[in-house]
């Protein structure tokens, strides 16, 4: 385990205020994301407020459209430490 890198967090963010966010600097409204994904832009709403769970299956076909990785939305705020060796 000597390539191992313990993550630790950084900032308190949500995955909804994370989708949010990553939409937003895309320039994306809910209904285009929406339109993209196939998920309901009701669903979009309700994830991004924090009502419905992002999960796995919905994740990914947002990071695809937002063109980031899936664990950028599902575990925000969490970097990667460089000088850490375990």
């Amino acid at each position: 385990m000597r390539n191992f890198r313990r993550a630790r967090k950084t900032v308190d963010v949500t995955v909804g205020a994370s989708v949010r966010n990553i939409r937003e600097l895309q320039g994306f409204s809910q209904n285009k994301l929406a339109r993209r994904t196939g998920i309901p832009q009701a669903a979009i709403s309700a994830i991004e407020n924090d009502r419905a769970r992002l999960g796995v299956e919905r994740a990914k076909p947002i990071a695809r459209a937002l063109q980031c990785h899936s664990a950028v939305l599902e575990f925000p705020g969490w970097e990667i430490r460089e000088d850490s060796a375990a």
